[in-house]
């Protein structure tokens, strides 16, 4: 309990002596008295209540004034805290501003120095990417100028190589071109043009170029094999040709002839040698480019590229022949135009017809112009008139043009009828002779590894000459044309008698005298054989044409071969054929036929007479499809633009589908395909069958036993062909020692050797 104070102590001592003094009264006064001291009471106790009032008041305001000094000391306190809190704040605020203030100093210092810092990088960076700059400047500079220096040293070993080339021939060709024109400022002209078409000529063929000026005999080896087909025929074109490489190659082809490609017309092309433009590739074959692209991958192969080089005629739709035809005088002389017919009847009474009953005649009337033109082969090919120097010129521009395109041999297409002279047969001419005699020297001054390929279709005392000679070549190579006449005629005739006589004569030639063999081609075979010779024989020339041409059509003889005449002349009773080798052997018969004994027969045929023709001295070239045996294609007759020229029994399209049956020894494609790459890679493999080889035949005592003979450094190979269907006896008698048969593996003596029907062998010499 809490302790009173003094004051209530004494408060309460007064209130209790009051009531004791009442109680007292009471009981011994009045009620006067007592009245009396009630009021005395009550006036006390008002004056008690009074100043207890006063005390309370007085306590109240004490107690307000003790409260609101309270709450002013309260109030103060809170003042005093709120101001302490607010000056706290204001203190933690200034701090913090302090702190931010400091912290943005720093960070701006920071950023400051951060932004100094890169800004120095930045420049370092600058700096240093100014020197990368000029020190790559420099070195670009330094590789320029030596670039520079190595181009310039390059054109300049260059220009050195073709001025030895040029110094080497000029006087053998400016005294030819002008005894050709005696004209100085074409002959300027020329020599300009020459070297700029050697400047334009690409460092991959400069550097083929250069290989092949070493190695000259290059294309006289034992591993070239041709094969020629047209290019829409064989891949649809050029990208399909490039996609097909991989094939040529597994069949051992290293030397392709694109048959003609240049721009032509559709229904006046003759097979794409009616040309209308030489720089141009037949859009639905491809382009140049498309061209260079073939080139290009077929060297990357170490594969040639061939193609035919139509000089004797243009396309009446030729640039040329327009402006003739509209009377440019100066393209008119171009030409042969005759305003009358006095002159072209003189050039008729001398001038063999080239085609008598598709296109007779030598010149075709232009009614829009009004004159003659000179057209040898077709109506739309007119004649090119090389008298001009012009003419003469432009065709080199174009020769050089195709050249620098890759190509690595140039087949000059009816080499004989180039110069024409009134009162001539317009073949021949000596003149003929001096213009390839002139391509040769160019080609070996700007492109030296282009060989020239000559086609003179004619008798062998009438080819050779287009050689030249050792020491003055013209062309490097010519087909066998009447040695593959002369074949056929064997294998009608089942004698050898004449084929080994045009055999002799080939192989008593220069051995740097080299021909192209083949047993079929695009063209058509006409019978230009040696019947002189037959005639002391008996054998006539009219009715053994007729009996050949009965033959290979499948009428007469025995025969087992199938095909079309081509320009049958009724007058004359002359005629061509046209057929393809495999249905010449009777490939297409035994398989109409479904008869398997004549289609092994037939495979028997066509294989003997490859390894006949690989055996022969020179190149041999297969026509696409031989290496699968593919037979006549009957449906150029459907075609208007083909119906009329029945050369295109042979040249069908390529059957892949049966190409895939390479694989298949059961297949006639399997068979074919194997055996002649059995007989390949024996000539790519045995020396004796370079082209220059010794090569000889040999008397067998049997009119259908042909015997070859190969020598070279040491070996000997002995080839026997029996082109008769019956089983035969070569009777040989080599005395040197044992021989191998290269196709067998069987020993024996070269001595009476029994040869099977359609059968050959190939008998090397035991070392």
């Amino acid at each position: 309990m809490a302790k009173k104070s003094r004051k209530e102590r004494k408060q309460a001592a007064v209130k209790q002596n009051a009531e004791k003094q009442k109680k007292v009264g009471q009981e011994l006064m009045p009620e006067a008295v007592v009245e009396i001291h009630e009021n005395v009471e009550k006036r006390a106790a008002g004056e008690e209540a009074a100043k207890e009032a006063g005390k309370a008041e007085e306590a109240k305001k004490a107690a307000g004034e003790e409260a609101a000094k309270k709450a002013a000391e309260e109030e103060a306190k809170k003042a005093e805290e709120e101001a302490a809190k607010k000056a706290a704040e204001e203190e933690a605020k200034k701090a913090e501003e302090e702190a931010a203030k400091k912290a943005a100093e720093e960070e701006a210092k920071k950023a400051a120095e951060e932004a100094a810092r890169k800004a120095a990088e930045e420049e370092a960076k600058k700096a240093a990417e100014e020197e990368a700059r000029k020190a790559e400047e420099a070195a670009k500079k330094a590789a320029e100028e030596e670039a520079e220096q190595l181009a310039a040293e390059k054109r300049a070993q260059a220009r050195k190589i073709y001025e030895k080339r040029f110094a080497k021939h000029l006087d053998e060709l400016k005294w030819l071109y002008m005894e050709l024109y005696g004209n100085g400022s074409m002959f300027a002209e020329l020599c300009d043009n020459l070297y700029r078409f050697y400047e334009a000529r690409n460092d991959d063929l400069k550097e083929r170029d250069s290989k092949r000026e070493e190695c000259p005999d290059w294309y006289k080896q034992n591993d070239m094999l041709g094969m020629m087909f047209y290019i829409d025929n064989f891949a649809g074109n050029m990208k399909g040709v490039e996609s097909k490489l991989e094939y040529l190659e597994k069949s051992n082809v290293n030397y392709i002839h694109l048959m003609p490609f240049l721009d032509t017309v559709e229904g006046r092309s003759d097979g794409g040698y009616a040309v209308a433009d030489f720089r141009k590739v037949q859009e639905k074959l491809g382009t140049m480019e498309d061209l260079e692209s073939l080139t290009a991958a077929c060297h990357k192969k170490d594969m040639n590229v061939c193609m035919d080089f139509v000089m004797n005629h243009t396309s009446e739709d030729h640039e040329w022949a327009k402006k003739a035809r509209q009377g440019n005088g100066e393209y008119m002389s171009r030409y042969f135009f005759f305003d009358n017919y006095s002159i072209p009847a003189e050039y008729e009474k001398t001038v063999p017809q080239v085609f008598p009953t598709t296109a007779p005649g030598n010149f075709t009337w232009l009614e829009d112009a009004e004159h003659f033109v000179m057209t040898s082969f077709y109506p739309y090919q007119w004649d090119l008139n090389y008298k001009n120097p012009r003419v003469f010129n432009e065709m080199m521009y174009n020769f050089l043009f195709l050249a620098n395109k890759g190509i690595d041999i140039i087949r000059i297409d009816a080499v004989p009828y180039i110069w024409k002279e009134l009162n001539t047969q317009c073949r021949n001419l000596p003149q003929v002779h001096t213009i390839v005699r002139i391509m040769r020297i160019i080609s070996e001054i700007v492109c030296p590894s282009v060989l020239l390929l000559g086609e003179v279709v004619m008798e062998p005392e009438k080819v050779v000459p287009y050689f030249g000679t050792v020491e003055k070549p013209e062309c490097h190579m010519l087909y066998n044309v009447t040695t593959m006449a002369t074949t056929w005629h064997t294998v009608a005739t089942r004698d050898v008698g004449l084929l080994r006589q045009q055999l002799d004569i080939v192989n008593g030639l220069p051995k740097e005298y080299v021909f192209l063999n083949y047993l079929r081609c695009h063209d058509d075979i006409g019978w230009g054989l040696d019947y002189a010779s037959l005639e002391r024989e008996g054998i006539r020339e009219r009715p053994h044409k007729q009996y050949l041409n009965d033959y290979f059509q499948g009428y007469a003889g025995e025969s087992v071969s199938r095909g079309e005449l081509y320009n049958a002349d009724p007058v004359s009773g002359d005629a061509r054929f046209c057929g393809t080798t495999a249905s010449m052997c009777g490939i297409e018969k035994a398989g109409f036929e479904q008869d398997a004994e004549a289609m092994e027969r037939a495979i028997r045929k066509d294989v003997m007479l490859h390894a006949y023709m690989f055996m022969q001295s020179g190149i041999p070239v297969l026509y696409s499809g031989d290496e699968i045996g593919q037979v006549n294609d009957y449906t150029y007759k459907e075609d208007p633009n083909k119906a009329a020229d029945s050369r295109y029994i042979h040249r069908g399209a390529m059957r892949w589908d049966l190409a895939a049956n390479i694989t298949d020894p059961e297949t006639v494609e399997g068979k074919v395909f194997e055996k002649l790459d059995q007989l390949e890679q024996i000539r790519k493999t045995e020396k004796v069958f370079v082209s220059n080889a010794d090569t000889w035949t040999l008397d067998t005592w049997e009119a259908g036993v042909l015997c070859i003979g190969r020598y070279y450094d040491g070996e000997k190979i002995l080839g026997l062909f029996n082109f008769s269907e019956y089983d035969r006896t070569a009777w040989i008698n080599e005395t040197d020692g044992m021989y191998t048969d290269l196709i067998s593996g069987e020993k024996m003596e070269a001595r009476g050797v029994n040869i099977p029907a359609f059968g050959f062998y190939y008998l090397k010499k035991d070392e």
